[in-house]
């Protein structure tokens, strides 16, 4: 079983990819949302995440407020770093325990991990390839922008993460997002009839 990551800046089409691997078959673990769950009260990273930040960032049940954590963070790279040292170790160890069940299991041809920092978590170290889904600079503050983010903000959350260009000198395989759902899906079948073939020589 090849195990391989799917990143992309903010807003880039890497959800939609990530969507249409699904549809193909191929198991998708979705690192950002365990990240999420790794802060809720009772999960390993609370206390640490409290600690470091402050009741402040919590609502009125005790549970940390993402959006008052991303003002935080996404303002400060000091804070962000510190973040991400408090998360990231705890999602690439949950990340291989899943690699590793879906092979037991007998997960064939290739399963994914999809994160928005699996390059600067270091978790693509442990994968066999990395997929890439980019679009423009501006097609991504247009997509943020229909999500609701200011303008300010959403260029902050841009720039807090590596440059598209950077990210795409990391890839085995790249997605170009930045045209039609159906032009970007013909790359992902095309990436899925790889995959299939790939195995099948082996």
């Amino acid at each position: 079983m090849l195990r391989l990551g799917l990143t992309g800046g903010i807003a880039s089409g890497k959800s939609a990819v990530a969507a249409m691997l699904r549809e193909l078959g191929f198991s998708v673990l979705d690192a950002d949302s365990l990240a999420h769950k790794l802060v809720e009260p009772g999960q390993p990273a609370y206390e640490e995440v409290l600690r470091e930040f402050g009741s402040a960032i919590t609502d009125g049940e005790g549970r940390v407020d993402r959006a008052k954590l991303g003002a935080l963070v996404f303002a400060d790279r000091t804070k962000l770093d510190r973040l991400n040292a408090i998360v990231h170790p705890r999602v690439a160890e949950a990340v291989l325990r899943q690699f590793a069940k879906w092979q037991s299991e007998g997960t064939r041809d290739a399963a994914f991990v999809e994160a928005a920092l699996l390059i600067e978590s270091g978790i693509h170290q442990h994968l066999d390839g990395l997929v890439v889904a980019w679009c423009r600079p501006e097609q991504q503050l247009e997509r943020l922008a229909a999500r609701g983010l200011g303008e300010n903000e959403a260029r902050r959350r841009i720039a807090a993460q590596m440059p598209v260009e950077e990210k795409l000198r990391y890839a085995t395989e790249k997605i170009d997002c930045s045209g039609t759902l159906e032009q970007t899906r013909r790359q992902v079948e095309a990436l899925g009839a790889r995959l299939h073939r790939s195995k099948a020589v082996r």
